[in-house]
């Protein structure tokens, strides 16, 4: 096991592009780290140039004490799992685990040895003859992890390993796959841009656009305080209300007679200032009729869709739109009249200009 650290990491292509923009973050020994975010951000870049696939044109790399800044990937001590599982077709499951081993110059009778001491805890014992063409979807990905798992890496790079999985599968497999990174304990850097996979399994995660980290924090830390529009868009399974307006006193002018409570952490705000009002749709809650009207939006029911034990509303006031996730039983029609009231101390305002970050109360 050991720490991962990226200091101003850069990693420029001869276009001139940079795939990876002066990224600095520290991971800890033993920490399950998810990079996330939109396709293109970088995040697969950083995970190959921290594998030695890709070269850093600036920065250095440091796994446990040592520098591997200018080490071939077989020198990282690092083991990688493909989006694609990158299995050999004609090799057997005992003979495709076995491989970096082999390549290690580990006797054959250990390697095989080996071998099976790692498919065993991972429901292979009975596959080991059988090539990847013999193997689900499932099975396949297990094999790819047996593989990793058998050259005892300090550091596991998983490259979106759930992505060709159908959504049950999927969702067995992440939890498999974050039991046994505990249970082993390895340092893992897991990229996705599936977001319910970053919340789910980090510890810890990073969330990338362009080539830069926007935001570092744990699960509950990112969804409940984003640190930008950007992070704020991204993340969460429902559009999080975001809604431009004006610091009026202690409301936001949102525009059109709409008005909300300003929150008594924002008080210091400049009257006048202008800012983007945000909540999340799950921190949003239809009011009684009668409810005291100083934080209650009243509108039309514009859209209803069904999450299962929830649903998504979105309530048109005429002059904006707010998002509510509300219980099944309390589902309104369609062209129902309906009044949201958010919870204050979820509110977060953010800077109304390019960079759109979190405005500090």
């Amino acid at each position: 096991m050991a720490t991962v650290e990226l200091t101003d990491l850069v990693k420029q292509y001869p276009n001139g592009v940079r795939g990876v923009d002066g990224v600095d973050l520290a991971i800890a020994d033993g920490e399950f780290f998810a990079l996330l975010g939109p396709s293109g951000c970088g995040k697969t870049t950083l995970l190959r140039t921290l594998a030695g696939l890709e070269a850093a044109t600036e920065g250095s790399i440091r796994i446990g004490e040592r520098d591997v800044t200018a080490l071939e990937p077989g020198e990282r001590d690092v083991a990688m799992v493909f989006q694609d599982y990158a299995l050999f077709p004609h090799m057997t499951v005992t003979e495709n685990i076995a491989y970096p081993l082999r390549i290690q110059k580990v006797a054959r009778g250990e390697r095989d040895e080996r071998a099976r001491e790692t498919a065993d805890p991972l429901s292979l014992g009975a596959l080991l003859e059988r090539r990847p063409a013999q193997l689900s979807g499932g099975q396949q990905q297990r094999v790819a992890l047996a593989r990793a798992i058998a050259c005892h890496p300090q550091v596991f790079l998983f490259d979106e390993p759930l992505s060709n999985l159908d959504a049950r599968l999927r969702l067995e497999a992440r939890t498999f796959l974050k039991q046994l990174q505990r249970r082993l304990g390895v340092t893992t850097v897991f990229v996705t841009h599936d977001q319910a996979e970053a919340l789910a399994m980090s510890d810890r995660m990073a969330v990338m656009e362009a080539g830069r980290i926007r935001q570092v924090g744990t699960p509950r830390e990112v969804f409940q305080r984003p640190a930008s529009l950007f992070v704020a868009n991204f993340i969460g399974a429902t559009p999080m209300n975001l809604l431009e307006g004006t610091v009026s006193g202690d409301r936001v002018e949102l525009g059109g007679g709409t008005s909300v409570d300003l929150p008594q952490a924002y008080r210091g705000v400049a009257d006048g200032e202008r800012v983007v009002w945000g909540v999340r749709p799950e921190y949003v809650a239809a009011a009684a009729e009668g409810s005291a009207a100083d934080d209650v939006l009243v509108g039309e029911v514009a859209a209803v869709e069904n999450l299962g034990v929830t649903v998504l509303v979105s309530v048109d006031t005429g002059s904006v739109q707010v998002r509510a996730v509300l219980p099944e039983d309390a589902e309104p029609a369609v062209g129902d009249r309906l009044r949201l009231t958010p919870q204050t101390a979820r509110v977060l305002l953010y800077r109304a200009d390019e960079d759109g970050g979190l405005v500090e109360p």
